[in-house]
């Protein structure tokens, strides 16, 4: 048989990938989409790959370690920092993501820079470490057909005494109000999560914000239950989505954004 005949047409595919794309979403998903169509089309469609970044490495290096250490602190047999940093070690080996192309020193600049945030966040004893929490690192979804719209799914970095917490790496100190306005899809989207399945509402949502500078600090920005307001701008936007994917409509969005983006020379190219 001609190996041709039986090969699916970019476009057959296409359409196949954006209707597995109208059946679920994400609050990454819904945020990139919403930022920008275009970026939302080169990742989650064609799937165009692109190196992992050096902040991301360290990023997922770290989120590692604090996993691990609230899934100790569930079972109740705490890591040693020593421990901790073993875990670190391993996270910063793995490639499985995609290796980083590093300059000269900068990898021994970035994984003093990762572990000294991890350190500096177990030393201060945010989260008691005898303090069981209530779920970590648990993937969940919400179920939302009945309002027409795609099955809501996620994963909660921790939830402590009915708290959401999200653990986030930053270069700079957030700015409280700036960043709840700009986390307002994700920590929505968590709260529904949260409701639909425990069947009770949040006692608040914290963003704990690991700040990369010369002294490493911790920023906790804490948040009230979500709102109805808010709740009914999450669905609006699960709509936009919806009806973007549905109608194909992968423009760019153009911004100060654009200056980090990977798929920027792709992008340039778009016509």
């Amino acid at each position: 048989m001609n190996p041709e005949a039986c090969s699916i047409p970019k476009e057959s595919g296409e359409r196949d990938l954006l209707n597995d794309l109208q059946q679920t979403v994400s609050a990454s998903r819904l945020g990139l989409f919403l930022q920008c169509r275009l970026k939302f089309y080169f990742r989650y469609v064609l799937r165009l790959k692109k190196p992992k970044t050096p902040s991301l490495h360290v990023g997922s290096s770290v989120h590692a370690v604090l996993k691990s250490w609230n899934k100790a602190r569930w079972l109740q047999q705490p890591l040693t920092l020593k421990q901790a940093h073993d875990v670190f070690l391993d996270a910063w080996a793995d490639t499985s993501e995609g290796s980083v192309t590093w300059e000269p020193g900068e990898e021994n600049n970035e994984i003093t820079t990762g572990w000294r945030l991890v350190d500096t966040y177990l030393r201060e004893s945010h989260l008691p470490a005898e303090l069981k929490p209530d779920a970590v690192e648990v993937p969940i979804e919400a179920d939302l057909h009945h309002r027409g719209l795609p099955k809501l799914i996620g994963v909660l970095d921790l939830v402590q005494q009915q708290q959401i917490i999200d653990y986030k790496t930053s270069a700079t100190t957030p700015n409280a109000e700036k960043v709840v306005h700009t986390t307002e899809i994700q920590t929505s989207a968590y709260a529904i999560l949260y409701r639909h399945n425990t069947g009770q509402q949040e006692a608040g949502l914290q963003l704990h914000h690991l700040v990369k500078l010369k002294n490493p600090k911790v920023v906790i920005t804490a948040m009230p239950p979500m709102s109805q307001p808010q709740e009914s701008r999450l669905y609006r936007q699960m709509e936009a989505y919806l009806n973007g994917l549905q109608h194909g409509q992968f423009v760019p969005s153009p911004g100060m954004h654009c200056a980090s983006c990977e798929f920027f020379d792709e992008c340039r190219h778009w016509h």
